[in-house]
């Protein structure tokens, strides 16, 4: 271990313990006041110092270099003639800094671009402006946007090959759709939902691994769900299987059980497990089926619990429902039973694993009567259990939890006026959640701390956005020109900052 890096710990093991004696101090008895709101404070500018509140956009910008993501996407999509003074690789990652920055609209540009010492950090002259982003958004067509996003992920197949073997083993690919909704009146392309909605139909081809978004597509908010998801998902299919993937799986609910489809994948040893419709025969079987044919379902097989469980709080809004007499509909147990099927479209036979659930109608105290409904899940693995088979088709529900995190940093979003300006602005944002996935995937674990080093990881993984940028990019930075370096001067500790200094060592 080289000098720096032992002096490195140092200082931060010196800061770690400075807060932990700080705040064990001050849980005393206080007799002089409230804490806060008392201090004598005031304001001036400094002179000399000069530093910016995101510190750990340098830490993302090496990330970006070391991938070599301005090159691909230079190559890639020369929709420039001119470059004055930008190339399209920096109206990209501009776009994508202003989400990592805080930033939840075009206008937000305007704060960096005005921001000499970020500037001074990053080694630009000058950002492009938010109407300069608007128009470049604007130049996009449909085959432009689908460069882009295969530049992104050929930078992507560079982040996977840093993986241990473990990682290749299997490819869960999650397919979900969501409305962007808008009040403008003048943006070409959208329409309006069967909910009312006007807006646009925004489609999220997702690995469920690592939370990354592998490729997305827009429509009117009228369209399918399903519109455009086969091709996107057999893109998604021929990325893992390029990256060393030994197994791919696809996951998706009724509106992505593309019968279609099924020989094809099939035939190319690709799973799937598809939530199915309701449909009148497949609920005509299940409910004729005798009861004991069915089992109980185990909804946590793989899972053991190491401690005791803890009591269930106490359920409040239970008793207001009860005390009101709603009617409520209460789940008292779940059965699966399976058996094969062979869909219209296809040529041969399916597993369909139907999911009983049983349905208490109950108002205040009293029950009204019992029912029953039905689920239904098509595969074509023969190996996974029922149970299993539920427990991946459940799991997919994580996708909805993607999108709400893009929904929450505005990457589903649509400031521009056209359709393809719209897919492409969209995505250039989920650069941003990509890079932070990168982020994760590229932090070294060393063979000693090698538990604790894999948590950190899966927990900068599994990070909410809005988290992450609090711990890893508002660092209040100092920034320090040479002749041949930027240097950036971390001024404030937080506790994630051993694993933001080990990263900055991976890059």
């Amino acid at each position: 271990m080289s000098k720096a890096k032992r002096e490195l710990r140092r200082r931060l093991a010196r800061e770690e313990r400075a807060i932990e004696t700080r705040l064990a101090a001050a849980v005393a008895t206080n007799t002089d006041g409230p804490l806060l709101g008392r201090a004598n404070i005031g304001y001036e500018m400094s002179e000399r110092t000069r530093g910016t509140s995101h510190g750990g956009m340098g830490m993302i910008a090496r990330l970006v270099d070391k991938v070599g993501l301005a090159g691909e996407i230079n190559e890639s999509i020369p929709l420039l003639k001119v470059h004055r003074p930008y190339y399209e690789s920096d109206h990209v990652l501009n776009l994508a800094y202003n989400i990592l920055a805080g930033g939840d609209r075009l206008g937000d540009i305007e704060l960096r671009r005005g921001d000499r010492v970020f500037l001074d950090g990053l080694g630009a002259a000058a950002l492009p402006d938010p109407t300069t982003a608007g128009d470049f958004c604007r130049r996009f067509d449909p085959e432009s946007i689908l460069a882009l996003q295969e530049a992104i992920n050929r930078c992507r197949l560079r982040v996977w090959d840093a993986q241990p073997d473990e990682f290749f083993a299997t490819a869960r690919i999650d397919v979900d759709a969501t409305i962007v909704p808008t009040d403008a009146e003048t943006k070409e392309g959208m329409d309006i939902s069967y909910k009312g909605v006007w807006g646009y139909s925004a489609l999220e081809v997702s690995l469920s691994n690592t939370k990354e978004t592998l490729y997305q597509a827009l429509f009117g908010a009228n369209r399918p769900s399903h519109e455009g998801a086969a091709p996107l998902m057999d893109r998604a299919v021929a990325l893992c299987r390029e990256a060393g993937f030994a197994d791919i799986l696809l996951r998706g609910d009724t509106d992505y059980s593309l019968t279609t489809q099924f020989d094809r994948w099939s035939d190319d040893a690709v799973r799937f497990i598809f939530g199915y419709d309701a449909k009148p025969n497949l609920v005509g079987a299940a409910s004729e089926a005798p009861d004991e044919m069915y089992r109980e379902l185990v909804a946590r097989a793989d899972r053991e619990i190491a401690t005791a469980s803890r009591t269930r709080p106490h359920n409040y809004k239970d008793d207001v429902v009860r005390a009101r007499g709603f009617k409520v509909l209460r789940t008292t147990g779940e059965e699966v039973i399976e058996f094969t099927y062979r869909p219209g479209k296809c040529k041969r036979d399916y597993r369909v694993v139907a999911l009983r659930k049983n349905l208490s109608v109950q108002q205040g105290h009293n029950v009204l009567f019992d029912e029953f409904k039905f689920f239904f899940y098509i595969t074509n693995d023969w190996n996974l259990s029922a149970d299993e088979v539920v427990g991946e088709a459940r799991q997919r529900c994580n996708e909805e939890n993607l999108i709400a995190q893009l929904k929450a940093i505005r990457a589903l979003h649509a400031p521009v006026n056209t359709l393809n300006a719209n897919w492409a602005y969209m995505t250039m944002a989920c650069l941003a959640w990509n890079l932070k996935a990168w982020c994760a995937l590229l932090l070294p674990v060393s063979p000693r701390w090698a538990e604790v080093h894999n948590e950190q990881r899966r927990r900068l993984l599994t990070m909410e956005f809005k988290t992450f940028r609090q711990a890893f990019i508002d660092i209040p930075c100092q920034i320090v020109r040479t002749a041949r370096t930027v240097r950036w001067r971390v001024l404030a500790w937080n506790p994630w900052q051993r694993v933001f200094f080990r990263l900055l060592d991976g890059l």
